[in-house]
Order: structure tokens, then C-alpha cells, then sequence
């Protein structure tokens, strides 16, 4: 049922992980004012001549994010039309359509109006959730026709756990956002110390740095946490099962990548690495989200 509608979807999602990271490719590789301060035009050109490296980098940004925008209003009206009659579908789609044109905004806004660090954190935070939004529709997308789909029977406490924790990781993606745009990746040299301190303080680049540490610590617990909890009570539920067991593998990935970012000085690749895991598990916790937020069978 809905072949072509299922091949669309999980194209549109790899396309906003591709997206994604190329994003991080541009803060990466401070290729964001590549085009300098014009938007859509590249200084002032449709196609920009002899373009430098960062310009490629940002160009080329904005081309695939303009064409997964379009890519996502279609996948969101053709939803609507298709699996409408599901009823997490209609509040996706509006959700996919507004932060795809919010994202799109505040990235043309940073262009014009200056790199400011705030707008580019709250960037990449609305990136996690335009990511969600099309993943949880390409997951209803496969869910239609079936006899059954997943709404686990859990507690009234784990579920408010769940918002707990999903809305705590969101937060933590922006102290992640802030440490790369306020260049304080590498303010920390070693772990678990921060400069051979265990507490180096809360102000200037090294605050920010060890505030998202801290923060990135206690995701992991939390996830920890809810991990002991489900196997223990929740293990005949095999959606809420796996799903956390995904879930604690992307925070330990977040947290092996994050060590790793500051012991390899801040490689690109695991630079891009730790802002794709970290998006992904923010993807897995909106799925536990949604199956725990339905009316049990």
C-alpha cells in the first residue's frame, strides 16, 4: 500500500539527513558567509563564477535545502491527502511545513543580517525537528493498512518521563549549537578533566564548553535510566524495548563522538559525526513519543 508515497518518504528523510549534514559542513568549515550577505543570490549571482571553496560549500547548502523544502510540502500535502484518516498524520505535515519554512528563514536571516550566534544555534535546533517530522511521517506512511500498530500500554509516570527526556535532549542540542558557534569546542583540552580542572567555572567560551558537557552527561544517565526502567517493566512492549535500546546507543555514540571530537581536535568528520547522532536520537525519542502518547489497544 502507498508504494510510491513509501519510496518517496524515505528519500525526503535521507535527504534531510543530507541536509543536515552539510549544514554542519558549513559551521564546520565557517563557510556561512561563503556567499557573503546576499540571499537567494550568491554575491549578487544566480550561479556564482570562480567560486572559492567556502563558497561552494555554502552554495551548494542552500541549493539542497531549497529543493528538500519543496521536497517536504509535497510529502506533507500528499500525506494529508493519502493517510489523513491517521491521526498524528495532519498535525505532522503542518508541523513538517512550518519548521522547513521557519529553518529556511532563520538561515537567510543569518545571511543578511550577520552570523548571530543565538539565530545559528536555533538553527540547528529547528533542523533536529524538521528531521523528526519527516521521519514520524515516513513512519506513518509504513504504518498505514496495518491490522495493528504500535500504542504500548505504560504508566502515566513513564510517559511523563518520556516528555522529560525528550524535552531535556532538545535543550542539550542547543548547548551543543552554542559550543560550535561560539567557536568553544576545543576550550576543554582533555576529558573528564577541563584543562586539568575538574570545575573550571560557567564563564566564557570554557563555561559554555563545560555547561554542554555536563548537560551531555546527564542525557546519558537519563537514558541509562529509562533503559534499566523499560527492561525491567517494559520489555513485553517490543516498540518501547527497541526503541530505547536505539535510543541509548545513539547517546553512547553522542558520547564516544563528543570525547572523541576533543581528541582528534575537533576532526571533521567526527565533528559531522556527533551532529548527525545526536539528531538521530532526538528522531528515536519523537518516535517513542508518539506510540507512548497513543491510546492503548
Amino acid at each position: 500500500m502507498h508504494k510510491s508515497l513509501k519510496i518517496y518518504s524515505v528519500i525526503t528523510s535521507i535527504g534531510m539527513l543530507i541536509v543536515l549534514m552539510q549544514g554542519a559542513l558549513v559551521t564546520k568549515t565557517g563557510s556561512g558567509e561563503g556567499c557573503g550577505a546576499t540571499w537567494p543570490l550568491c554575491f549578487g549571482e544566480v550561479i556564482p563564477t570562480s567560486p572559492a571553496i567556502e563558497t561552494i560549500i555554502e552554495y551548494s547548502h542552500r541549493i539542497v535545502s531549497g529543493m528538500l523544502g519543496f521536497m517536504i510540502i509535497i510529502l506533507a500535502i500528499w500525506t494529508w491527502r493519502k493517510i489523513g484518516h491517521l491521526k498524528e498524520t495532519k498535525f505532522m505535515a503542518i508541523m513538517a511545513i512550518f519548521f522547513i519554512v521557519f529553518q529556511g528563514l532563520l538561515g537567510a536571516g543569518a545571511v543578511v543580517f550577520g552570523q548571530s550566534e543565538a539565530i545559528l544555534a536555533l538553527h540547528f535546533g529547528i533542523s533536529a525537528i524538521s528531521l523528526a517530522t519527516v521521519v514520524l511521517l515516513t513512519v506513518l506512511v509504513f504504518e498505514d493498512g496495518k491490522s495493528r500498530v504500535p500504542a504500548p500500554k505504560v504508566t502515566k509516570r513513564f510517559r511523563y518521563f518520556i516528555y522529560f527526556v525528550i524535552t531535556y535532549t532538545y535543550a542539550v542540542i542547543y548547548t551543543g549549537a552554542l559550543v560550535k558557534h561560539t567557536n568553544a569546542t576545543l576550550a576543554c583540552s582533555g576529558f573528564p578533566l577541563c584543562n586539568g580542572m575538574l570545575f573550571p567555572g560557567f564563564i566564557g567560551p570554557i563555561g559554555v564548553h563545560f555547561l554542554h558537557r555536563l548537560a551531555g552527561i546527564s542525557v546519558f544517565i537519563l537514558l541509562l535510566v529509562l533503559l534499566i526502567i523499560v527492561i525491567k517493566h517494559y520489555r513485553h512492549e517490543p516498540t518501547v524495548f527497541w526503541g530505547t535500546i536505539i535510543a541509548f546507543i545513539f547517546v553512547l555514540g553522542q558520547v564516544i563522538s563528543g570525547v572523541a571530537v576533543i581528541f582528534t581536535a575537533a576532526a571533521l568528520v567526527n565533528a559531522m559525526f556527533h551532529a548527525l547522532i545526536i539528531s538521530l536520537l532526538f528522531s528515536t525519542l519523537a518516535y517513542l513519543t508518539m506510540i507512548i502518547s497513543r491510546k492503548p489497544h
